[in-house]
């Protein structure tokens, strides 16, 4: 089991980000995951920074930090052709380290383009189209692809590296599962649902199995779901509102009536190491092996001590 700290850049700057997974790698964790994204959640968080820049310093500045994505989705903000050179030269800096996470989008993100937002299986169609043409620019030479969606013409990833990066697919259900195993090598959740691994494996999966875990540390239970409260309330509305709404500003109207006692529930909130072992246990139980750990407290420092010194051993 692999145990990961969520770089979450929606909360932080682009240097502060740097820095928290050159701490992260000195305080034990395997590896970070960082969101991709245009716009934070909330206006509050009041970041969002360019995630590829961010991992091509981490991947310079750390030796065994592993580095993923959580998660890109390739198929409108970005086309994948782009994403297949990005990640094959992100493999190439890290040498080896980096993992792929896609998944089919927030439109919080991929409206800015201007080219809309479709269906879920609008969205699914566009996301299994844009692996098809990461796959097939991974095999090298020139490519052309004609989908319904997403077109490829004479395109060639001249610098690949010696091994491809994993792609780890984010799933919800059991067809995003079944597209993990049939067009990525790794799946990516955000609960403890065994039903998804098993989807996933049934479907001729083999690959690393990633899931954030939602905890909020502060030296007080308090504190900790004040501050959860505050900036990350919007995680407590759902994956149906979360994928849908435009903008901060809709995120918070949607969770205005997102209480205390909600988050509680949702998150691992304070400094009793025994209940973030509880969390992750019912991670691994599901069939997880990469575990992230998406913490909404006020301190990262804090929290990345208390990991060292309080969590690490007991995991």
């Amino acid at each position: 089991m692999k145990i990961g700290y969520k770089l979450a850049a929606e909360a932080f700057g682009p240097k502060e980000l740097i820095r928290q997974a050159i701490r992260a790698e000195q305080a034990g964790f395997d590896f970070v995951e960082i969101s991709d994204h245009y716009h934070p959640w909330l206006d509050v968080q009041g970041h969002s920074p360019f995630a590829w820049n961010v991992l091509s310093a981490i991947a310079v500045q750390t030796r065994t930090l592993g580095l993923a994505t959580g998660v890109t989705c390739p198929s409108v903000r970005y086309h994948p052709a782009i994403i297949a050179q990005a990640a094959a030269t992100l493999a190439i800096i890290s040498d080896g380290r980096f993992t792929l996470g896609v998944g089919s989008g927030e439109r919080l993100n991929e409206h800015v383009v201007g080219q809309g937002f479709g269906s879920v299986r609008d969205r699914h169609e566009r996301l299994v189209e844009a692996l098809d043409i990461i796959n097939l620019l991974w095999q090298g030479g020139y490519q052309s692809y004609q989908g319904k969606h997403l077109q490829l013409e004479d395109a060639r990833v001249f610098d690949l590296p010696e091994t491809l990066p994993a792609i780890a697919v984010a799933a919800g259900g059991k067809v995003a599962a079944e597209l993990a195993a049939t067009h990525g090598s790794g799946l990516f959740a955000t609960e403890p649902r065994a039903d998804l691994v098993e989807t996933f494996t049934a479907a001729g999966g083999k690959g690393p199995k990633y899931a954030e875990a939602s905890v909020a540390w502060a030296p007080t239970e308090e504190a900790a779901v004040k501050e959860a409260h505050r900036t990350t309330r919007w995680a407590v509305t759902g994956w149906k509102v979360m994928a849908e709404l435009p903008n901060p500003v809709n995120f918070e109207a949607a969770s205005a009536t997102v209480t205390e006692d909600d988050v509680r529930k949702t998150f691992v909130c304070g400094p009793d190491p025994a209940r973030y072992v509880e969390s992750i246990q019912q991670y691994r139980d599901a069939g997880f092996d990469h575990i992230v750990l998406m913490n909404a407290g006020p301190d990262p420092d804090g929290f990345l001590d208390f990991f060292t010194t309080e969590l690490r051993d007991r995991l």
